[in-house]
């Protein structure tokens, strides 16, 4: 779709409910979550229309806010396949998809890439009350960022530009 509005096309060719588009760094592709299979997975089809893909492909769970590495190599989402909600990541096919966040006792939600790839800030609610954390991209060094009020939805400062 154009910047006007104009030039709308149905990508994703579903009566589902299909929300959360992320493009892909490189313009080529974008990921989205969708409802098509009775429970959330993530998709990606190229801007075309061409060579939808479910890439989660998991009864057990729902998987949703998928987001791009910077290098569009790997895709971070959340699930709730083991339960609780956590921070999932995966390679951009689908393959080698593994549990970063790994708390059981809380809720791990809206994960975000950090601009050069090294991390992800997430939100983690344990108590009812969100706050903002980042972790290492493998998922290592865990830390909470805020501690005020109800924190959710982390972004980053984009890179400058050289």
């Amino acid at each position: 779709m154009m910047a006007d509005g104009s030039g709308q096309v149905n990508l994703s060719r579903h009566s589902a409910s299909d929300s959360r588009p992320a493009w892909s760094p490189d313009g080529t592709k974008i990921a989205f979550e969708s409802f098509r299979d009775g429970n959330n997975e993530i998709y990606v089809v190229n801007v075309n229309g061409t060579g939808l893909a479910n890439l989660t492909q998991e009864p057990a769970g729902n998987e949703f806010t998928p987001a791009w590495s910077p290098d569009g190599s790997r895709i971070v989402f959340e699930s709730d396949r083991d339960g609780d909600i956590e921070i999932y990541v995966m390679n951009a096919d689908g393959s080698d998809q593994r549990n970063l966040s790994q708390h059981p006792a809380a809720r791990d939600r809206r994960p975000v890439w950090s601009p050069d790839g090294t991390k992800i800030a997430f939100v983690r609610d344990s108590d009812g009350d969100p706050e903002i954390w980042v972790m290492n991209a493998d998922g290592s060094n865990q830390r909470r960022l805020t501690n005020t009020g109800y924190d959710t939805d982390p972004v980053w400062r984009p890179r400058p530009r050289r």
